[in-house]
């Protein structure tokens, strides 16, 4: 994918400045820090070509043109730590302490109009996660795991799920290619018949809980019976995995098999995201893939690591969805 807009060395300097003054921790306040990051817009401290860019973002989204965008050379932390693949997460309390790459998703957020979501049962609640290897899930169909991602959705399972999701990219080693790919729910739809879209609107269909769900909460198994396409052209579905629900009728298999084919025969859209990139997509209009094109050196490719973001559509979707308040934002659910 060609970036939707490339920061100048002078822009990225200028919104690098702004974001590193922002001092207080998501981790530890995150009402704070939001509140940090919206007064840098209130006082007219980000770039005006950066606002642009989010707008245009924007605009191309609510008219139906494109769910996928790139902004190019965005700051991150000075410093990237290298984190510990038995435990990231502890790691990443323990040594970063600039906050620069969460204060450019939540600024991205925020002009986007696409409140961030977070879910109390994963990662202390944090609204920014890491993509990073774990070594528990190595080889496992997780985005945790140091290997390949069919394409899907993020928690494809779950009831609530991000509208969006928006990647940056912290350490993107140059030697490797590791691609995210993209299909947009409207491409699906142009090779399925008007019947095969009628019965996968039907909840004809189940998807198991990802690995890492079942280990935070043993009960979760399999999802609810549930339709694969929703609303206008969003998609619920995780290649492999999601399957027809007992008892529903025969022609599910078929409509199930014509997605198959749908998927394979879509336009799709490619980007490998180098450092300092922010990758923003559609979650629920779109499904996803990771595919390790060319990998010279495994070890420090098991290095790569995006910082993260769930997001709802916009404020209507968070007031529908989140289940509590903290400190007045909106934005938590359950798991």
């Amino acid at each position: 994918m060609q970036p939707f807009h490339e920061l100048t060395d002078t822009e990225r300097e200028e919104l690098a400045s702004a974001l590193a003054s922002v001092t207080k921790s998501p981790y530890e306040d995150y009402p704070s820090f939001s509140r940090s990051v919206a007064d840098l817009v209130d006082r007219g401290d980000i770039p005006v070509s950066f606002t642009e860019a989010v707008a245009g973002i924007r605009a191309e989204r609510e008219a139906g043109l494109s769910d996928a965008h790139v902004l190019r050379n965005c700051p991150i932390d000075p410093v990237v730590p290298a984190l510990d693949h038995d435990d990231p997460l502890a790691d990443k309390y323990a040594k970063k302490k600039t906050f620069v790459g969460e204060a450019l998703l939540e600024l991205f957020g925020q002009l986007a109009g696409t409140p961030l979501l977070a879910y109390d049962t994963r990662f202390n609640g944090d609204f920014f996660t890491d993509v990073v290897a774990i070594n528990r899930y190595s080889g496992k169909q997780t985005g945790f795991s140091d290997g390949e991602l069919v394409f899907h959705n993020d928690r494809t399972a779950h009831p609530v799920r991000a509208d969006f999701i928006t990647l940056v990219g912290m350490r993107c080693p140059e030697g490797d290619f590791i691609y995210t790919g993209f299909v947009e729910g409207r491409s699906l739809l142009n090779h399925l018949t008007a019947e095969e879209q009628e019965l996968l609107r039907k909840p004809y269909f189940i998807t198991p809980f990802d690995v890492f769900s079942r280990d935070n909460n043993q009960s979760l198994t399999v999802s609810e019976a549930h339709p694969i396409l929703e609303r206008e052209h969003s998609i619920r579905y995780l290649d492999t995995h999601t399957r027809v629900a007992p008892d529903s009728p025969p022609e599910a298999k078929d409509a199930l098999i014509a997605l198959k084919n749908a998927l394979v025969r879509a336009d799709k859209k490619r980007h490998r995201i180098v450092t300092g990139d922010l990758f923003s997509f559609a979650n629920q209009d779109g499904l996803h893939s990771r595919d390790k094109v060319e990998v010279n050196d495994p070890e420090r490719a098991r290095s790569r690591w995006l910082l993260k973001t769930y997001a709802f559509r916009n404020e209507a979707n968070a007031e529908q969805h989140a289940d509590r308040w903290i400190d007045g934002v909106r934005g938590r659910v359950g798991d």
